[in-house]
């Protein structure tokens, strides 16, 4: 049976390199932590349990985005301005997104309902 501290000290964060051309060079796009992921799941879902999709790619770039060590690029006050970049790269990047975070149009629409 694991131990606490080998659940607590697994690396069990995936990432994936992409490459971005339009914007010069690669990014490692990363899976989500849990407490991470509820926060981008509380972003697009409204106190009325309505979806709220503004900027959702631009939020979930920021929430996957990480540098060579891990650490998040980017944090809630960068959605405006990763929202106004070119939406093929966001898509591009929000593909990856989804597969290494297990985020696909079913669990979307989970949280929509929800």
């Amino acid at each position: 049976m694991l131990t606490r501290d080998q659940i607590l000290k697994a690396q069990d964060r995936r990432t994936e390199t992409v490459k971005v051309p339009e914007w010069g060079g690669e990014l490692i796009v990363a899976s989500m932590s849990g407490t991470t992921r509820d926060e981008f799941e509380a972003s697009i879902v409204t106190a009325d349990g309505d979806a709220n999709m503004r900027n959702m790619r631009a939020k979930l770039v920021s929430a996957c985005l990480v540098d060579e060590k891990g650490a998040r690029l980017f944090d809630a006050a960068d959605v405006e301005a990763l929202g106004a970049k070119n939406a093929a790269v966001l898509d591009r990047i929000v593909k990856v997104a989804q597969r290494l975070n297990r985020l696909g149009d079913k669990e979307l629409e989970e949280l929509k309902g929800n």
